[in-house]
């Protein structure tokens, strides 16, 4: 393993410092190894391991090439490790989630367009009056990536999109045990798009820190009664 580090880090080397480019292709695997020295085989594993992260594309025939590095390219990695978190922990990202958005939402109330606020406005208009939860939840998924990708700043919107897994997973729980969920989801996603319609970045923030706070509190009391009946 300590070898395949090394193999790593000289790869890594290579694209810090400009010798290697976003979709530059790598010299050949014993032109390579030999140049690095190190064995074929762990700068084999070590483009194995960078490919799993998005940072090299290994082309079957062609050749092995950097990507792109953008940040929604390379975010997707920790979408892959979010995914292995069990449901107990979705509040660590909840927690995560609650610091970060609001400050993207704010952003977007200065950023977006009226166009765009106006598109996002048919977007919840577009809502059946009953929804089903997955429609609900898709809705809001929408609805709360727009705003993020709005903001401005990619790598904070890839970092939002790569923690919206247990999230999502919070706002179905939320909407198959919580009466009144579409009702309550649905004010106060219009409290926040009328603030950023205000042009208010404050109240922005404060309309999307509350909603978000809802869900985090509704999961911990779920938590707790799910611990008291174990």
């Amino acid at each position: 393993m300590a070898v395949t580090d090394e193999a790593i880090t000289k790869i890594k080397q290579m694209i810090v410092t400009g010798e290697l480019s976003p979709g530059s292709k790598l010299p050949r695997e014993a032109d390579l190894a030999e140049r690095l020295g190190l064995s074929r085989n762990s700068l084999r594993e070590a483009v194995k391991a960078l490919s799993l992260i998005h940072v090299l594309d290994v082309r079957q025939g062609d050749g092995t090439y950097v990507t792109s590095l953008e940040p929604n390219l390379l975010m997707g990695a920790m979408e892959f490790v979010v995914d292995f978190h069990q449901d107990d922990t979705v509040l660590n990202f909840l927690e995560v989630r609650r610091i970060l958005e609001p400050a993207a939402t704010a952003a977007a109330a200065r950023a977006m367009s009226d166009e765009d606020l106006a598109a996002l406005q048919e977007h919840l208009d577009a809502l059946p009056a009953d929804p089903s939860v997955d429609e609900l939840v898709q809705a809001d998924l929408e609805f709360h990536r727009r705003i993020v990708a709005g903001s401005g700043n990619p790598v904070l919107a890839s970092l939002l999109d790569s923690i919206a897994g247990p999230t999502h997973r919070a706002r179905i729980w939320r909407g198959l045990t919580q009466q009144r969920a579409t009702e309550r989801t649905n004010r106060e996603h219009r409290q926040i798009l009328e603030a950023m319609r205000a042009r208010q970045p404050d109240v922005a923030h404060a309309a999307a820190t509350l909603h978000i706070a809802g869900v985090e509190e509704w999961l911990r009391q779920a938590a707790a009664a799910g611990n008291e009946t174990d």
